[in-house]
């Protein structure tokens, strides 16, 4: 089953926390503590989060592994540094210009297509599927002991970022260099192209999210038959 996080006080003992470094961890604190750092660039580590995009295609497992070192040393499965979001938004507004170039559009289409992309395909499509998940999480997956644990809805958020990433780089990036001459060809070479870059894309975003959920410790497997269990009752 998933491990949680504790978001209310814990009570003072042997390895607790006290109050006031319990209430550093709610999750009120910590997103206060992200947007204070949004605008404060030079304290975001932007090789590092570089790093993390560059594994996102090698070895996403290496990158959830250090979400898995960052709960430990510092109780949060979410990113407490928006560099990678800060990176992520200077590449949809490059990769998006570049789209736009190749298939000649014109500035205001252009724009049209880089709104669409953020608030739309990025951010809206994000909201709803990290809160689908954040709520399946916790509903089904979470062994709880009371009302106050839960896994983060920022981590839910991160894991979309992560996901969406590597689909932003196929379709927004190496697409650019068959549009022109292969797949708006129409014909069979073009469509095979064309749907395989998607086919790639979408199964690549569905991996790293699985990656995501499994390295909190879910096991597919035993949580599936548990689910199915809970239904048939």
């Amino acid at each position: 089953m998933l491990p949680s996080t504790s978001v209310s006080s814990p009570v003072q003992g042997n390895g607790a926390l006290n109050s006031r470094d319990a209430a550093r961890h709610t999750a009120g604190a910590k997103r206060y503590k992200y947007l204070r750092r949004l605008f404060r660039f030079r304290q975001m580590d932007f090789e590092f989060a570089a790093w993390q995009m560059l594994y996102l295609f090698t070895s996403p497992q290496r990158v959830y592994r250090n979400f898995h070192y960052r709960k430990q040393t510092k109780d949060q499965w979410a990113r407490d540094d928006p560099a990678f979001l800060v990176l992520l938004s200077i590449w949809l507004c490059v990769s998006t210009v570049g789209f736009g170039f190749v298939l000649d559009m014109g500035f205001f289409k252009m724009i049209k297509l880089l709104l669409w992309v953020v608030f739309i395909d990025c951010v809206g499509v994000g909201l709803l599927i990290s809160t689908l998940m954040w709520f399946i999480s916790n509903k089904y997956l979470v062994k709880r002991k009371s009302r106050d644990y839960d896994v983060e809805w920022g981590y839910a958020f991160d894991v979309h970022l992560n996901a969406f990433y590597p689909l932003l780089v196929i379709l927004h990036f190496i697409q650019l260099f068959f549009i022109n001459h292969v797949i708006l060809t129409d014909t069979f070479i073009g469509y095979l192209v064309g749907n395989t870059l998607w086919l790639i894309a979408v199964g690549y975003y569905i991996y790293v999210t699985f990656l995501g959920y499994s390295a909190l410790g879910w096991n597919f497997t035993r949580t599936l038959c548990s689910f199915y269990k809970y239904r048939v009752k």
